[in-house]
């Protein structure tokens, strides 16, 4: 952890699509007193495979402008970009993250598989903001990394400022409408859709986990640089910060 002044605190850096509107907002309100947010920004207006091919190749350089900020960790904090290529590709971009910054990462994609494990989740339903071609990358980079997807479903859009001007019941009326009966969990995708505050009102309808791409980043990233602080609200993800033994053990 980076040397700070004063009392214990932990900052978190994260990369944003440009054109991303929701994702620093919803991180900002779920951090603990302890954590600030400090963020810098990659080109990206469509959510599409040759846009998101051309997000990743200023990651190195916005990276280290990040990383002058002596954040603790740095998130590749963009679903699409982290999934693109498949089951590793996350993996790809961590480490170009960390050598160019010898900084600590992770990805969007990486924590979404990081917390299904940890939730004891093998068979999850997937809704998302995407159209059906990125949707079924998704689907196969969940599926690749071991999970089972019998459906996934997706509002079908492209322009991510759209996606941005979305309300949180979008995502709350979309899961709803997942057929979830055999399902361990429920992932929304995409860091641009609001979805952080339907969480808590889908686990208590349904009486399972729901997971979005951004808790999911909260989670890694408070997980990573060792805060410890139960963040309410936003579901059981992220209130096991503060009180599992087990994060330690989570690779």
């Amino acid at each position: 952890m980076a040397a700070h002044q004063g009392a214990r605190s932990y900052r978190i850096g994260l990369l944003v699509p440009s054109s991303n509107t929701t994702v620093e907002p919803e991180v900002y309100r779920a951090l603990p007193p302890a954590a600030t947010l400090h963020t810098a920004r990659l080109p990206l207006t469509q959510i599409s495979p040759d846009a998101i091919l051309k997000l990743v190749e200023d990651l190195e350089a916005q990276s280290r402008l990040l990383a002058t900020a002596d954040v603790d960790v740095i998130v590749m904090g963009a679903t699409a970009p982290s999934f693109l290529k498949g089951k590793g590709y996350d993996q790809e971009v961590t480490a170009r993250i960390e050598r160019a910054t010898g900084k600590r990462a992770t990805t969007t994609s990486t924590a979404l598989a990081r917390a299904l494990r940890f939730l004891g989740a093998k068979r999850v339903v997937l809704g998302s903001a995407y159209d059906d071609k990125v949707n079924a990358i998704a689907k196969s980079f969940l599926e690749a990394n071991g999970f089972e997807v019998p459906v996934a479903r997706g509002l079908g859009l492209v322009d991510n400022l759209q996606v941005g001007r979305l309300g949180p019941e979008s995502a709350y009326e979309l899961a709803s409408g997942l057929d979830h009966a055999d399902a361990d969990a429920i992932v929304l995708a995409c860091t641009n859709w609001r979805s952080m505050d339907v969480i808590e009102r889908l686990e208590q309808e349904t009486g399972k986990p729901v997971v979005s791409t951004t808790q999911v980043s909260v989670w890694d990233a408070l997980r990573i640089v060792g805060c410890r602080a139960d963040v309410p609200g936003y579901g059981q993800l992220l209130r096991s910060l503060g009180s599992d033994n087990r994060l330690a053990a989570v690779v």
